[in-house]
């Protein structure tokens, strides 16, 4: 058989519209004819056709059986069947047509135009699969591309939290282990069956990296507070605590800027929110209670944690024990009760400045 042509399967019982078929069809076509649908099934297991050619009324499994068969198998459903059948009536092509022929023609066929119907229907389905294949490419290429842009917006997203870090005075990653720290405590609430359905609307991917954007206000901030070794006086703690909402003027900005707002939309709440207290005695709003947003919330744990192990210019790091004391102080004033009860058990996971620090 001429492999550089097109494969054609023929079935039909008749052996004169057989001979039909290969006077119409070989010089074109490769075609390999059978009297059953059991010797076409015998063959399919050896090779796939690009197109069936089907007569309806057979001995033993007629068409319709047959084309049910081809459809129900992974392998041959996807190939396209023409009937060829003596059975002119509009009920007969409708049933044909409904379990999936592509097209129905009446014997004694005429050469020519069962050429040319074939012709379109391969046609069809090459342009059918070149569609496949096209959006099986764009889909892999949109994933690539989503990769590439969230390797990009990490590297830039770390690489502000680094120069935020410098310009704060800090060192050790800070933000890099408030995200992971962010990251175990939903983990928890998960698992504890806590806040399921806000949890279950994030997009992980977007808001963990987010997070590391919490402090970004403090690059407005003058080094002088921020660098400052004792304790602040009251008008540059006030300063200090602008950094909330000079953080929110840098993360509109940038929405300005862009389409694509949810990466953003996390950061905004990170920014405005991790400062809030439980007791409604925090900045910049205020907020008490479940007003604050559950991702301020867990920031805010998860901020002070780190900020209570870590050494700053003004003070010496806690330890691990003393931090936890400190957070177990602050439950129901500072911090959400059920979050709080949620981090004493968790904290042991939390990651600590000499672990990652370089």
């Amino acid at each position: 058989m001429d492999k550089g042509r097109i494969l054609i399967a023929m079935v039909d019982d008749d052996a004169a519209i057989l001979r039909a078929g290969v006077n119409a069809l070989s010089p074109v076509y490769s075609l390999a004819t059978f009297s059953s649908a059991d010797r076409l099934f015998d063959f399919l297991r050896q090779s796939l056709p690009a197109l069936i050619l089907l007569d309806v009324m057979m001995p033993g499994m007629d068409g319709y059986q047959t084309i049910r068969t081809l459809k129900a198998d992974e392998r041959t459903r996807g190939i396209p069947v023409i009937f060829l059948s003596g059975m002119t009536g509009a009920d007969e092509e409708f049933e044909g047509l409904n379990l999936g022929a592509v097209d129905y023609i009446a014997k004694p066929f005429v050469p020519l135009l069962l050429r040319k119907r074939i012709e379109m229907h391969l046609l069809m389905e090459s342009q059918r699969l070149a569609l496949e294949d096209f959006n099986a490419n764009l889909q892999s290429m949109v994933e690539r591309k989503t990769r590439t842009v969230m390797v990009l917006q990490n590297a830039i997203i770390q690489t502000i939290a680094d120069l935020v870090e410098r310009w704060d005075n800090m060192t050790g990653s800070h933000s890099d282990r408030a995200m992971r720290g962010v990251g175990i405590l939903i983990g928890a609430l998960g698992q504890a069956g806590l806040y399921e359905d806000q949890i279950a609307s994030w997009n992980m991917d977007l808001l963990l990296p987010s997070s590391q954007l919490h402090d970004v206000g403090k690059i407005a901030v003058s080094d002088q507070i921020l660098k400052k070794p004792g304790p602040l006086l009251k008008a540059e703690f006030e300063e200090m605590k602008k950094h909330t909402t000079y953080g929110v003027q840098v993360i509109e900005k940038i929405k300005t800027q862009t389409q694509e707002s949810e990466f953003l939309d996390y950061a905004r709440v990170f920014v405005e929110a991790h400062h809030e207290r439980w007791d409604g005695t925090g900045y910049p709003h205020g907020l008490a209670g479940e007003r604050i947003p559950l991702l301020g919330r867990i920031m805010a744990l998860a901020d002070v944690y780190d900020a209570l192990i870590s050494a700053r210019p003004y003070k010496k790091a806690l330890s691990r024990e003393e931090a936890v004391r400190i957070i177990r102080a602050g439950r129901g004033t500072q911090f959400d009760p059920r979050l709080t009860d949620i981090f004493i058990t968790m904290a042991d996971r939390f990651p600590e400045p000499a672990l990652l620090a370089g």
